[in-house]
């Protein structure tokens, strides 16, 4: 609900900027949104490409402001952040003109540049804990300065460009000047959050220019202020401090307030993202978790997966969602199972490229085969939370879910029996609340400021007997999975241990 609060002093911008819209939060002190701006995004999709108009986040970013600000005194926002998916960026020259489109967190182009970067740097990310990944942004930086277009090439190389996440981009728009990125976001491009700097040796090594790249700074760090252009296009006023963000992930984490170490967040949008804070990085040989630095200090340990709700649209287009959602709760369990991947290839909670989606068994109707596909989203989820106690994480602590399919209560409550867990839903789950959260934090405590602006959560319980209920066809869904050798078989029966993602 928003709501107006003129008397409050200073009011906290927030921005996200996601793979279908960008939105903005307006929020106060308190934790009270007081606006909220949106417009839709699109994306062009190829056999293992996926790509967006950084001129597009621009306008509608501009439209979703002055949303934001109806009814608002411009003069009373103190700072703005950004958040953007991981692993996606774009080259631009020096007056911040997009010079290749934006490479999206999830595509796959960048195979053999991975590889290619895994072994020349295999020391360094062993070290780091988080082997590179096709979809990561390094490799596809790789790629670009070897098969872009000549002339971006040849910029790239001379060190004329600059490499800039989503939210650099944005960011830079609004100041009018060179931004640095945080360190949340500069993680897949392959920045040492162990040395706080690039790894050199191994940039050398593969012939990317140091010049291509950001700065790197603590996310709530100020990177510059909204300069005129930034004010004509969005409404917000001149000079309002610009802060470095987080990953869309560890937004939506902080939108949940899942700061304190045990604590964990789980998103469910177009992909499932899993975020905690342990005080020790977790090390995962098989590269399906990694771990973002805290701003606070200890370290925020995640995945993300492949399925999600996006897949909905994909098996069942302009299907009546209500009508499925009512006739999948006859069917606990489904008549068979579903890996619903949206396409081709897994990262959580095992890596494998070549991992495709599959059904097993017989579904009687739609309403059955939708039923597979939300409880197969959920043993995914279950499937990632025994993999993390495997590698010694803590997720015994408060579990608050996120995104856009909370919207279903339905889905919320199988997610809750399938996972034997209480489930805390919090008063916003945006991203961009976490980014207004982030903006308040500044320089400061971020826990703590969380933990003032996020509202109380809504519980959603277990049903005991729902819990008994799936667990049988949970084991038939990991038996399923040994048999395609995506993960290890349990090394004995009975009490069924976590299995292993497959070496």
């Amino acid at each position: 609900m928003l709501i107006n609060q003129p008397d409050s002093p200073d009011l906290w911008a927030g921005v996200d900027v996601g793979t279908q819209s960008l939105r903005v939060r307006l929020v106060d002190g308190e934790g009270v949104v007081v606006g909220s701006g949106s417009g839709p995004l699109t994306s062009h999709r190829g056999a293992g490409t996926h790509e967006q108009d950084p001129e597009q986040w621009w306008r509608v970013l501009g439209d979703a402001c002055r949303q934001a600000l109806r009814g608002q005194r411009p003069d009373r926002v103190a700072g703005l952040a950004i958040c953007s998916t991981s692993g996606t960026f774009l080259l631009a020259d020096a007056d911040a003109r997009p010079r290749t489109p934006a490479l999206m967190y999830d595509d796959a182009r960048a195979g053999a540049e991975a590889a290619e970067v895994a072994r020349v740097g295999a020391t360094r990310w062993a070290a780091l804990g988080y082997p590179m990944q096709r979809s990561w942004a390094l490799p596809k930086l790789l790629w670009l300065l070897r098969h872009a277009p000549q002339g971006v090439r040849a910029d790239a190389i001379a060190g004329r460009l600059s490499l800039l996440h989503s939210a650099d981009y944005l960011a830079r728009r609004l100041t009018g000047g060179p931004v640095a990125t945080d360190w949340s976001h500069a993680l897949k491009t392959g920045y040492d959050l162990d040395a706080d700097g690039w790894p050199t040796r191994v940039l050398d090594a593969l012939g990317v220019p140091q010049e291509l790249l950001p700065a790197v700074v603590r996310p709530g760090r100020e990177i510059g202020r909204v300069d005129r252009v930034g004010s004509g296009h969005t409404g917000l006023p001149v000079g309002v401090p610009v802060r470095a963000g987080l990953t869309d992930g560890c937004a939506a984490q902080t939108a949940a307030g899942a700061l304190r170490p045990g604590a964990w967040n789980s998103v469910l949008g177009t992909t499932l993202v899993l975020k905690g804070v342990t005080v020790e990085r977790l090390t995962d040989p098989g590269g399906a978790v990694y771990s973002h630095r805290h701003p606070d200090g200890g370290w925020l340990p995640g995945g993300a997966s492949n399925v999600g709700a996006g897949v909905l649209a994909v098996r069942f287009p302009g299907a009546d969602r209500d009508r499925l959602e009512a006739a999948a709760a006859g069917h606990e369990p489904a008549g068979g199972l579903s890996y619903p991947l949206a396409s081709r290839g897994e990262r959580f909670p095992f890596v494998r490229p070549d991992a495709e989606p599959f059904d097993l068994g017989t579904f009687t109707d739609d309403g059955d085969r939708y039923a597979a596909v939300l409880q197969g989203v959920a043993f995914v989820e279950r499937l990632c939370f025994d993999s993390l106690r495997r590698l010694g994480a803590d997720v015994s602590g408060p579990l608050s879910i996120t995104g856009g399919a909370t919207r279903s209560h339905y889905w919320n409550q199988l997610r809750a029996d399938i996972l034997g867990r209480d489930l805390l839903l919090p008063a916003d789950s945006e991203p961009a609340f976490g980014m207004a959260v982030v903006a308040a934090a500044g320089d400061g405590p971020l826990a703590d400021t969380a933990a003032r602006m996020v509202g109380p959560a809504r519980v959603v319980r277990p049903r005991p007997a729902a819990v008994d209920r799936f667990t049988p066809t949970y084991h038939r869904f990991l038996d399923a999975l040994c048999d395609r050798g995506y993960i290890d078989p349990a090394p004995s029966a009975g009490s069924r241990p976590e299995p292993e993602p497959a070496r």
